[in-house]
């Protein structure tokens, strides 16, 4: 890859993504995405994702990398394999987002995905992990972005594959010399689902501000397959997990009491909730019952329990891939589709060797 990047010159926020840990891994034909690895070892069928169920952290690489393809821990194997570029960003986009979605929603994808590949990459060089022996990532999809191989592809799409690994790959190579940048550093390019209508800061999901993350709308959202989903609990099954998660907490007698909603971001993210005698967050719960999203709606019934209803799927923080759909059947291109879910972000472009 010449001339690559010669403008990145060193990293304040680094990314991770550990859905496990933060939210689930959600994907459009799973869950990314804040959502957000490399080669899996099953072939979960791709849902516009969040891989990218991101943590953030503060680091500074003091030095620039050329990235010219992506090594990958195969945790099952234990070995590392390198992926040139082309082959990473195609098999990220085939494990990341439906086939069947637009083509420009597929290049915004593809930049995205890029992106966070350089990031990653880079961040690697600089801070290794010694678990990762020298790769970039591992196809540990609950702390990486998905990747599917060609044999995963094949397996997957079945008698499809011409059709769409050729659909596909001619977005990839449409984009495949542009990445994301702000303030000439590739972006933490954050992706999800599909947002409760509007998209949330990241600052709101994680506790860091940054500038290229931040609300904005996306009303199709609301249209999206299974934009709303409920869940019933029993109250015992509300308690169990609770305690599982904090063996201090109290509960009243009175099951009605058991759960409050509290304050919500403008975007709809439940940022306090009482939970027995504690204060924690949307995010928490959500992780703690394995539901779509943090921002919902509580009912209780003594005859039948809770009822959890939620709103959009994944953490919302950056770039919707529903949202992105309904922006390129409307016309919009992968460009309109990304400076408007990245706000203030670039596209920057570099030649591939």
């Amino acid at each position: 890859m010449k001339n690559m990047l010669s403008i990145i010159s060193a990293f304040s926020i680094a990314m991770l993504a550990v859905p496990a840990l933060s939210m689930l891994r959600d994907s459009p034909q799973k869950s990314i995405a804040d959502t957000v690895a490399v080669v899996q070892t099953t072939t979960t069928a791709p849902q516009p994702s969040t891989i990218t169920e991101f943590t953030v952290e503060n680091t500074e690489p003091a030095e620039k990398k050329i990235v010219t393809n992506f090594s990958v821990l195969d945790i099952s194997s234990g070995q590392v394999i390198n992926v040139s570029v082309r082959d990473y960003v195609i098999g990220a986009v085939c494990a990341e987002m439906p086939a069947t979605f637009h083509e420009e929603a597929l290049k915004a994808q593809a930049v995205a995905a890029h992106t966070y590949a350089v990031r990653q990459s880079l961040l690697a060089s600089q801070n290794p992990d010694s678990e990762l022996k020298g790769a970039d990532f591992s196809n540990d999809s609950t702390k990486y972005q998905a990747y599917f191989t060609d044999e995963q592809i094949r397996k997957y799409y079945g008698d499809k594959y011409d059709t769409y690994y050729t659909k596909i790959s001619s977005a990839v190579d449409a984009v495949l010399n542009e990445i994301l940048t702000y303030q000439d550093e590739p972006i933490i390019a954050a992706f999800h689902s599909m947002s409760s209508g509007t998209t949330e800061s990241a600052s709101n999901v994680w506790g860091n501000n940054i500038d290229y993350l931040v609300p904005v709308e996306s009303a199709s959202d609301v249209n999206a397959p299974k934009y709303s989903e409920e869940y019933n609990f029993t109250a015992d099954e509300i308690k169990s997990r609770l305690s599982a998660e904090y063996s201090d907490i109290i509960f009243e007698d009175d099951a009605s009491q058991w759960l409050a909603v509290g304050e919500k971001s403008p975007s709809g993210t439940i940022l306090k909730l009482k939970a027995g005698n504690k204060t924690i967050t949307g995010i928490d719960f959500r992780t703690i019952m394995s539901i779509r999203s943090a921002s919902f709606d509580i009912l209780y019934s003594a005859d039948s329990g809770f009822k959890i209803t939620t709103k959009g799927y994944g953490h919302g923080v950056g770039m919707s891939q529903y949202g992105a759909n309904s922006m390129a059947e409307g016309g919009k291109s992968y460009t309109d589709i990304l400076l408007h879910y990245y706000t203030g972000a670039k596209l920057t472009k570099y030649e591939i060797s």
